[in-house]
């Protein structure tokens, strides 16, 4: 049923895997499908964001981000699940959207959070965003 799942993970918040992990994980055993976790990096080329940063600042993110990806994967992915990882740059809903037509999943697995931020009521939460724009389905985890 499904081939490629991909998992949304903010490494910096333990609330965006600590349950749609384990759901991710069972999925993958179960349908036989490969799990591609997701890291999006915010977009700091704006020209009035990026000249705030040294010229060399979004390598080197990308290079800390991608270590962390890594050693989470490492860490937490059990090596009987075929994983990849991706990072995307951009606001995170877009950035997901695009991180699953890249890798061609079939299934998104995310969690849902129940802390919400002023800026959610304003913008409406990731998750949210995910569920109504995506072209494949989206599994929220509670």
């Amino acid at each position: 049923m499904y081939n490629k799942i991909l998992l949304p993970v903010d490494l910096n918040e333990e609330a965006s895997w600590s349950k749609a992990l384990p759901t991710a994980l069972t999925l993958c055993r179960t349908f036989g499908a490969s799990l591609h976790v997701v890291t999006v990096l915010p977009d700091v080329h704006m020209p009035l964001v990026g000249g705030f940063f040294p010229e060399d600042f979004v390598d080197k993110a990308r290079d800390a981000v991608s270590d962390a990806q890594h050693a989470f994967i490492r860490d937490r992915v059990p090596e009987d699940i075929q994983v990849q990882s991706v990072i995307v740059d951009g606001s995170p809903w877009e950035a997901i959207i695009k991180a699953s037509g890249k890798v061609e999943a079939d299934l998104i697995v995310m969690a849902s959070h129940t802390k919400r931020k002023f800026t959610d009521y304003v913008l409406g939460p990731n998750a949210e965003h995910v569920v109504h724009h995506s072209k494949v389905s989206v599994m929220i985890v509670r």
